[in-house]
């Protein structure tokens, strides 16, 4: 049995943030994502730096770690950049296709231990520590310090009870096995992210289809803009249905009475749930073909189901050598939002390793207090009910009103500098 100083478990951006994070420290450490491919949602994903995520990304590359690395490769790997749609500006779009394998190949490139199609079945807890976990083959690996980042989405019990059945997702549970909770196998409570209306968790909005099935006048227009908005007839527009996702930073009237296609390699559907038919009745999509998910217009995955409380480090409460990131830590919506939140926790499990005590980002920086006030909301009402990212919503709002978002390079690096935070994570 081979003994890591850090076991990240899942292979999402909030993991692979984790895991870079702890090696760039000097800690052994290995990655046990179940599925065949990194990046989870973020394979279905392409959004960065629209809005208040600008102001994070900039602050993670300041601080360096995991996440910065990770952003700078997204940066590589985009499409377009500076685009406007809807609500959103400064963004930009990467390609899943060409940027999994890169991810993959950086972060073996930093001596990290990466094992796909590993899922981790059950732990062993002693006290208030997880000394060891144990694969799907039987596998047992020994921890000093492990991430639990793997997110909230299904299992497919979940998703057909409170969704509208398996929908072939991303996930993929029924080729790989699904979710297992590391949190929840070791006895800690668990919650669900709840609606006002009482339905819980969230639907999430992953929706693409083959650039090759849209007319080729507008996948020339997507491919050229980055972005295409066509305008529905009044039967097909409908806000119901943005007002179950996950992302409700595009719960805007403009996505209700408006097809909205981004270019991230496929065309990334932005008013997702559109029954087939009714897709193709639209000038341009006679073709329409659904690449994710296999389902096509069935909803999607249903998320935000099993969160932690945890502390400003982000360590489980309850357990000493345990850290969440990403989906696990709260609703926590986006991209970006999962490389802060698991550079954080790969950082502070690399710590504990070493036996050093865990830290927190300054709450001066957007992403400090990202990952404070989102801490503070954990398991009230409010917290449950609302989506908390730096792209729009709720959060936005409050980067606006303290004022934390700028898009001034400069500026951003005043603030981290002021902050005593450069290149914290290394």
């Amino acid at each position: 049995m081979k003994t890591y100083d850090v076991v990240v478990v899942g292979g999402g951006w909030a993991g692979c943030s984790a895991a870079l994070t702890a090696a760039i420290q000097g800690a052994s450490v290995i990655l046990c994502e179940r599925t065949d491919m990194l990046l989870g949602a973020g394979l279905s994903g392409g959004i960065m730096r629209n809005n208040g995520r600008w102001t994070a990304a900039e602050e993670m590359l300041a601080m360096g770690g995991g996440g910065g690395r990770l952003l700078a490769l997204c940066d590589e790997h985009a499409r377009h950049r500076n685009i406007t749609f809807p609500g959103h500006q400064n963004a930009s779009l990467y390609d899943p296709i060409t940027l999994e394998p890169a991810v993959k190949r950086f972060i073996n490139s930093l001596g990290v231990t990466v094992r796909l199609c590993e899922r981790i079945v059950d732990v062993t807890r002693k006290a208030d520590y997880v000394t060891e976990l144990t694969t799907h083959q039987n596998e047992r690996i020994r921890a000093k310090a492990v991430v639990d980042a793997t997110g909230s989405a299904g299992p497919m019990g979940n998703c057909l009870r409170h969704g509208g059945g398996c929908a072939l997702c991303l996930y993929r549970c029924p080729a790989f096995g699904p979710r297992v909770s590391i949190a929840g196998r070791c006895g800690i409570p668990e919650l669900a992210a709840a609606k006002s209306t009482g339905r819980l968790g969230a639907l999430s909005g992953s929706c693409k289809l083959h650039r090759d099935s849209l007319h080729p006048d507008l996948a020339r227009q997507l491919r050229q803009e980055g972005v295409v908005k066509l305008k529905l007839e009044p039967a097909l527009a409908s806000m119901s249905k943005l007002q179950r996702k996950a992302c409700q930073q595009y719960a805007l009237d403009d996505f209700a009475s408006h097809l909205i296609l981004l270019d991230t390699g496929d065309a990334k559907l932005m008013s997702p749930y559109f029954e087939l038919e009714s897709l193709r009745s639209i000038a341009g999509l006679e073709n329409a073909f659904f690449t994710d998910p296999k389902a096509g217009g069935k909803s999607n995955s249903v998320r935000f189901m099993s969160m932690v409380a945890h502390d400003y480090t982000l360590r489980v409460s309850g357990l000493i050598n345990l850290f969440c990131a990403g989906e696990k830590a709260g609703v926590l919506v986006g991209h970006t939002e999962a490389m802060v939140t698991g550079t954080l926790a790969g950082y502070n499990a690399s710590l504990h390793a070493s036996e050093k005590e865990a830290t927190t980002i300054p709450r001066t920086l957007a992403t400090g207090d990202y990952v404070a006030y989102t801490t503070e909301q954990f398991g009230t009402p409010y917290g449950q009910r609302e989506s908390f990212t730096f792209a729009g919503s709720v959060f936005f709002r409050r980067m606006l009103e303290k004022g934390l978002y700028t898009t001034d390079k400069r500026a951003i690096r005043t603030r981290v500098m002021a902050a005593e935070a450069m290149k914290i994570f290394g």
